[in-house]
């Protein structure tokens, strides 16, 4: 059966770890020619290798995301690779300034700035036009639980991701009537390297949940898959929580 991704690329930021890997290897899986994108091109040649040995297609380009040049750059480059066009992406990058408001550096307000705003900003702005002109595209950004209530430690990261939610809802109104689907996906705790720091408190912070434990990276690029497909062609400006029922609560 020919998949409903077929023929169509994608780039996905932060894709060389976490859920960035699983959605661009479940995308892949399903007919996508995937653009890899991160900042470590060992890391990012050991994706695409998996991909192509499971019978995808796949690119890597290097970027750094806290540079806007980069960011721009990267947007170019993926349109060569996808031959012009660019059919979905996903802003999955996003760095985690964990900790006590007065601890937070001003360094760490302007990165967390760039790379979870400005990035997916200057990505959108860079791509978005072309989908336009194409009259078709599907967007998805990479948000989480704590953009939609208070927690002690996750102010910065909670305000830049609750931008990032503001952003989806501008950006499907702006785009939606030319075609181009804007939605966010809004995890809760899930197993991923970047987490591992955490130790038991993964494991403490997905008690809090109805169903009570972590996520895998594989339920979260699940949901993204949906979105990206003709299966979710009617939703818009959607934020979708994949949070373990935490919504509910």
């Amino acid at each position: 059966m020919v998949s409903d991704l077929s023929g169509k690329t994608a780039l996905i930021t932060g894709s060389t770890s976490g859920i960035g890997r699983a959605t661009a290897e479940r995308l892949a899986g399903e007919g996508a020619h995937v653009i890899v994108s991160g900042r470590d091109q060992t890391r990012g040649d050991l994706v695409v290798k998996a991909i192509r040995d499971a019978g995808g297609a796949a690119d890597f380009l290097a970027a750094d995301l806290a540079d806007a040049a980069s960011v721009r750059a990267l947007a170019a480059r993926a349109r060569e690779l996808g031959g012009g066009r660019i059919d979905i992406l996903v802003n999955n990058a996003a760095i985690f300034p964990f900790g006590p408001t007065p601890d937070v550096t001003e360094a760490e307000i302007d990165a967390t700035a760039a790379v979870n705003v400005r990035a997916p900003f200057v990505l959108v702005a860079e791509l978005a036009p072309g989908m336009v002109a194409q009259g078709s595209g599907a967007i998805v950004n990479v948000s989480t639980m704590v953009a939609n209530f208070g927690m002690p430690g996750m102010a910065l990261y909670g305000a830049s991701k609750a931008a990032l939610q503001l952003l989806t809802k501008a950006w499907a109104a702006e785009f939606g009537p030319h075609g181009v689907r804007v939605n966010a996906v809004s995890p809760g705790p899930t197993r991923t390297e970047g987490t591992l720091g955490m130790g038991d408190g993964l494991d403490q912070l997905a008690a809090t949940t109805p169903i009570g434990r972590p996520g895998e990276v594989e339920d979260i690029a699940g949901a993204i898959a949906f979105l990206v497909s003709d299966s979710a062609r009617h939703i818009l400006g959607a934020i979708l929580p994949v949070d373990g029922g935490r919504i509910a609560i």
